[in-house]
């Protein structure tokens, strides 16, 4: 009885999943053959290849940033139907948030593009994106609020060009942005959203961007423009794509979120079950007849192509073609008789696009049948390799090589099939300036059987070195001919191989702030040079220093024995006498063998993306302004991860130290003035979580807490990550400042928060970067402060940027702006304003006892000069003649010429302060001093 309950239910799943070749209704269409083996282990490889040759559509998705793609609609089309599908992103992400290390801007870049790679594999989807390089003018300048501000900082003539030229060159029949136009959306988002719109009709227009036609493209007529519906019932077209896969085990919009796993950056991926799923699609525009299907109207097969076209010949080559193609397609997974009719069926594509060419058709038609018949042969291709059952790996000697190297690549084949295969050659793909050794053959390989090939080659002198956006140097080629006709792949390495300079010079720190308020003898520059030449290397490493610096020792001899060796020097660097403001670099050198080497090398590795590079300048940039600090400040830095602010402030002189689990969990935490959480550390740091109260104690026994900027997601409690509740503003694109010039208003000007150490100004936030800040709190307990007042242009402002309460006998802050940004941008008044943040509450601790008589002030003036902080002797007696003076009267107690001589002493440090003959601090303290004597005696 169970048998026979196996067999039907068997067979209903057969009829349920019998192929129906040329519906767009049709489900996941999977062949009898492939449905009578659910039992067995399902060859995923071969149906990703093979599926393909159900249908001629394509269909292209556009977004702005990497994991825009709407992955569960793509993973049904793809790997669902056969669809080829694209993802067209604008940027590369530079501006977000990295949430498994350190790396932003251009290396956060370089990052999730290789994540976008790897979940597109996943999915089935190819990755193109409009940004070309780094630093590229396509970039994620951060978020926007307007797709007017996006394109304009993108250059909107250069971003459509781009993307008419795309939408030229990869000809899709659909096109559907991720996202709509409106209001609450990203103004990347919409800016994409926007060129889509409009490359509809332009694409197909020869007046716009004539010149590509000029260079040999073709206009090109989308046949439909699809939008994510508002909700069901403004839908034209509902897919249902939650059906489960028995070849991947898996939905579609659960393999969809197997690839945004792959976003590990930005933190994407969800478990979800197996359950219905629909999406729902507006259509706004079309070329073609539509009646509510998304491929009415395009022929969705060689069968449909067959009815469209006059000439009777090649009609009945069409549907011969997509015979055979079914015949393909319904013979999985049996690779021993797909790989001889895939060739078949190349054999076949031939013969039709040579009648194609030679048949009278319709301009645009053939144009359309040919671009259709050359992605035919491309998928036929890839069918014939992975039926073939070789594997084909290619390694080289090192995959780091640099110019003038001559290396050696191994080729290992093996057949794990079952078929013998003959006829294979293999070659190496490379730039023609490399010397490569030709092709070589392999009359046959039989089953189990293993061949290893070597090739030769030689970089030249003056290779290209490695960019991460560009296309692979070195690739294999791969040819196998079956039944007189051949196929060609050409397949990456299992990792990158790049050509880079024989020596990196990496600088530590890479930025450097020279504070005028505590001006140092030296500064100390490391240096670690890392050798990528195959062999022994000696070199020179020298600083190109600005004006008047100084460098001891002027140059190190390094030795690198062999390749990958490290050896670090150190420099002291000595400032001039007087530095002014402002910024400089101090660029870094090596000189081996009579070359010049000046570049870093920044090596991006992660386990679920390709090893990466980049290089850059190497360089130290140095930022000079006054920083003042309290003396003695002891900071514990719970580290997320996210930032290198603790690593910064060490760097200016804090005192910092960061706090282990151990630390949080049983240390004595009142030894610290201030405990900082880094950015988000909620989400990284599980003991925090689990130490709460133990911080929420230290702060109520007299410590300072600050907390910087977390996600609502970020395992924040409302009521109890802090004393008091706290809620972080959703949706987070309504709350967030975007505008890094934005005015800001302190509203509570002569509070401590801004006056100490630092005396902050309207010039302290000028010249931020990127933003001001970004989730910004909705609700929060009166028991909090506000201090600023900020907006985006047209908008109302926020004014919990910066909130602070007692809890105890100490308290908590809590800032949602960025300074994480500003700090590693060295923008002096981001380290400012964040120094007083961190610094509240030690006035009063560090302070010397309140000066009230003329002689404290005389004493006061007498320590200034011991200390050097009035290096003028002749200042410093005119001040204490002064005060001599004056103590006369107090003695005295002549109140009315006291206070007379002390307002002309105040005249007097006015005076010193304005020609910069006392430092700020002497002129703060003796100001605060002279009018405590002054209140007093009034």
């Amino acid at each position: 009885m169970k048998k026979l309950i196996h067999i039907l239910f068997s067979l209903t799943l057969v009829l349920f999943l019998l192929p129906i070749h040329g519906l767009a209704e049709t489900l996941p269409q999977h062949s009898q053959v492939q449905d009578t083996t659910l039992d067995m282990e399902q060859d995923d490889e071969l149906w990703n290849v093979i599926n393909p040759l159900n249908t001629t559509v394509t269909f292209l998705n556009t977004g702005a940033h990497p994991d825009d793609e709407r992955s569960d609609l793509l993973a049904y089309l793809s790997r669902g139907l056969g669809v080829k599908t694209s993802s067209l992103i604008a940027n590369r992400g530079e501006g977000g948030q990295n949430e498994i290390g350190s790396e932003l801007g251009d290396g956060l870049g370089i990052i999730r593009s290789n994540e976008m790679i790897e979940a597109a594999d996943v999915t089935g989807v190819k990755a193109y994106h409009l940004s070309e390089t780094t630093s590229d003018s396509i970039y994620d300048f951060g978020f926007s609020k307007s797709p007017e501000e996006t394109l304009e900082k993108w250059g909107e003539d250069l971003t459509y060009e781009r993307f008419i030229r795309f939408i030229r060159e990869y000809q899709p029949d659909i096109v559907m942005p991720s996202f709509r136009n409106v209001e609450n959306q990203h103004g990347h988002h919409r800016a994409a959203t926007i060129l889509s719109e409009q490359a509809f009709e332009d694409a197909a227009d020869p007046d716009v961007y004539p010149e590509h036609l000029d260079e040999g493209l073709s206009i090109w007529q989308m046949k439909k423009l699809y939008l994510p519906a508002e909700s069901e019932d403004t839908a034209t077209t509902s897919l249902e794509i939650g059906d489960y896969d028995p070849i991947y085990d898996m939905s579609y919009p659960q393999i969809g979120e197997a690839s945004r796993y792959l976003h590990k950056s930005q933190g994407m991926g969800n478990d979800i079950p197996v359950e219905p799923r629909q999406f729902h699609l507006e259509l706004v525009d079309h070329s073609v007849d539509d009646d509510g299907d998304l491929f009415s109207g395009i022929p969705y097969d060689f069968n449909d192509w067959a009815d469209l076209v006059t000439n009777q010949g090649l009609s009945n080559q069409l549907s011969k073609l997509q015979q055979k193609l079914d015949t393909i397609v319904d013979a999985y997974p049996n690779r021993d008789d797909i790989f001889p009719e895939a060739h078949q069926a190349l054999k076949d594509v031939e013969k039709v696009m040579k009648k194609t060419e030679n048949t009278n058709l319709d301009a645009d038609l053939k144009h359309d049948l040919i671009h259709k018949l050359e992605i035919k042969e491309e998928q036929l291709n890839e069918v014939s390799l992975v039926s073939s059952s070789l594997d084909i790996e290619t390694t080289l000697n090192s995959p780091v090589l640099t110019q003038g190297e001559q290396t050696t690549a191994t080729v290992k084949v093996e057949n794990t099939g079952s078929l013998t295969v003959k006829h294979i050659e293999l070659a190496l793909a490379a730039p023609n300036s490399w010397d490569v050794d030709g092709s070589k053959d392999i009359s046959k390989l039989e089953p189990g059987e293993t061949e290893t090939l070597e090739f030769n080659l030689t970089v030249p002198e003056e290779a290209t070195l490695y960019h991460p956006y560009d296309e692979p140097v070195v690739q294999t080629n791969v040819s196998l001919k079956e039944r007189g006709a051949t196929s060609e792949n050409t397949l990456n390495f299992e990792d990158t191989v790049a050509v880079l300079p024989d020596i990196s010079l990496t600088t530590h720190p890479e930025n450097v702030v020279i504070n005028t308020a505590e001006l140092q003898d030296s500064y100390t520059v490391a240096v670690e040079a890392k050798n990528y030449f195959e062999g022994e290397k000696e070199a020179n490493v020298s600083l190109n220093l600005p004006e008047g610096w100084e460098s001891e020792p002027e140059s190190h001899k390094i030795n690198l024995e062999e390749r990958f060796d490290t050896e670090q020097v150190e420099f002291s660097i000595i400032p001039p006498e007087d530095i002014d403001e402002g910024e400089f670099d101090i660029h870094i050198k090596v000189v081996s063998d009579g070359k010049e080497y000046d570049s870093t090398i920044q090596e991006i590795s992660y386990d679920h993306i390709n090893h990466e590079y980049f290089e850059y300048p190497a360089k130290v940039h140095a930022t000079s302004f006054e920083l003042l600090k309290p003396d003695n400040l002891k900071i514990g830095y719970i580290e997320s991860g996210f930032d290198e602010v603790a690593d910064y402030l060490a760097n200016v002189g804090f005192d910092v130290t960061k706090l282990t689990e151990e630390d949080l969990s049983s240390a004595d935490l009142s030894e610290y003035d201030t405990i900082v959480t880094g950015i988000r550390a909620n989400l990284a740091r599980e003991d925090l979580i689990a130490n709460n109260d133990r911080l929420k104690e230290y702060a109520a026994d007299g410590g300072h807490v600050v907390f910087q900027y977390h996600k609502p997601g970020d395992n924040w409690d409302i009521e109890e990550t802090l004393p008091y509740s706290l809620e972080i503003g959703m949706p987070s694109i309504e709350w967030r400042v975007t505008d890094e010039s934005a005015p800001v208003t302190m509203t509570q000007p002569d509070h401590d928060l801004f006056n100490y150490p630092n005396n902050i100004t309207d010039a302290d936030w000028d010249d931020w970067v990127q933003e001001r800040g970004l989730y910004f709190p909705m609700n929060w307990d009166d028991n909090f402060e506000t201090f600023v007042s900020m907006a985006d242009p047209d908008e109302e402002p926020f004014d919990g940027g910066i909130l602070m309460a007692d809890y105890g006998e100490g308290t908590y802050l809590y800032t949602n702006l960025v300074f994480y940004r500003q700090i590693a941008n060295q923008v002096p008044g981001g380290y400012r304003i964040f120094t007083n943040l961190i610094s509240y509450g030690q006035d009063d601790d560090q302070t010397d006892p309140e000066v009230d008589t003329v002689n404290e002030i005389l004493e006061l003036v007498d320590q200034f000069a011991e200390e050097g902080a009035i290096k003028d002797e002749e200042v410093v007696r005119s001040l204490q003649l002064h005060l001599m003076a004056s103590s006369h009267y107090e003695n005295q107690e002549e109140g009315e010429k006291l206070i007379k001589h002390m307002n002309g002493f105040k005249d007097l440090i006015n005076f010193y302060n304005d020609n910069e003959q006392i430092a700020k601090e002497v002129h703060e303290s003796l100001t605060t001093a002279t009018d405590t004597v002054i209140e007093k005696w009034e």
